[in-house]
């Protein structure tokens, strides 16, 4: 009988010692988890276009609140504005091409970065083709949405956006969206030169998922919104638009503000990424199959000892 009771005993306290190691790594997990959606959130609220619209040039402040931006950041220079979409963002752009990846328009480190024009372009959008980087994050910040143009549907919806720069605004009118390679030269070459323009349009439209015909001609100014695309791990996703004088008027006015448009539900309600989704409720479970096991092994235990104060 003392045999039996000393091997009870071990293997409660193995049982016992199991648990709170399985209860410990819960918790990690658990307190992990919470820690990956608070940072994804803080990442992807710092991105929310809301934090710059106090600094949008308008007609009446004149660019008065964005001549502030700037001389909190005098890299930034430009304005976009994709009518219907929640690109709504200052324009920066630095000595190379890695500044801006993890710096917001205020100069601030932040994993986001900002909208930012290839080093080679000229700021004043006179090159013919002008590229401009951002990233491609959930919630519709940042550059988030081009990837929706991969729908016809959305690419005949959006056709219009404005560009303000040299405190002046101008118009952007999209003509193309294309798929390509991050490594692709015949796309990815700022300023294309006087004899090449026409080639490197031609390439542009014959590699164009969907194309609206406005005309386009070498010696237009066209301006190329690249981000990441979920599709292949190198692809590229690219807005293209003709830049204009003429100032298009928003179609969306109304609904972006009242949030009635079109897609104006998508993405209001904050997706909880997958694999924090698992590391949430797949903790949740072991608990409470721990806690059933320990009740259930307490009971027969219970059992057991009623029996044997019986006997």
């Amino acid at each position: 009988m003392k045999a039996n009771e000393v091997g009870r005993k071990i293997i409660k306290v193995v049982n016992s010692a199991v648990n709170l190691a399985v209860l410990t790594v819960i918790i990690l997990l658990i307190t992990y988890a919470g820690y990956a959606l608070w940072d994804s959130n803080q990442i992807h609220n710092a991105a929310d276009k809301s934090h710059y619209a106090i600094y949008k040039p308008t007609v009446e402040n004149q660019g008065k609140s964005f001549k502030e931006l700037q001389a909190l950041n005098p890299d930034v220079f430009a304005w976009l504005s994709v009518y219907g979409t929640n690109i709504d963002y200052p324009v920066t752009q630095g000595p190379n091409n890695m500044k801006y990846v993890n710096t917001n328009a205020q100069g601030l480190y932040s994993l986001s970065g900002s909208i930012f024009l290839d080093y080679q372009n000229s700021k004043n959008f006179s090159d013919f083709n002008s590229i401009l980087y951002g990233h491609h994050m959930e919630k519709r910040t940042m550059f988030g949405e081009i990837g929706r143009f991969a729908d016809r549907n959305t690419f005949n919806a959006y056709q219009y956006g404005s560009l303000y720069f040299n405190e002046q605004e101008h118009g952007i009118e999209f003509f193309a969206f294309i798929h390509a390679n991050a490594y692709d030269k015949a796309v990815f070459t700022p300023d294309i030169q006087e004899d090449r323009r026409q080639i490197y349009l031609d390439g542009l439209l014959a590699n164009a998922m969907y194309k609206r015909d406005i005309s386009v001609t070498a010696e237009d100014h066209i301006v190329l919104f690249t981000t990441c695309s979920i599709s292949s791990t190198n692809g590229r996703d690219i807005l293209i638009g003709r830049i204009t004088d003429e100032v298009y008027q928003n179609p969306f006015l109304n609904s972006e503000t009242s949030g009635t448009g079109p897609d104006s539900q998508k993405g209001l309600v904050r997706q909880i990424p997958p694999i924090n989704f698992i590391l949430i409720i797949l903790p949740a479970v072991l608990v409470f199959v721990i806690y059933d096991r320990r009740k259930h092994r307490k009971g027969a235990e219970n059992d057991e000892q009623d029996k044997q104060d019986k006997t």
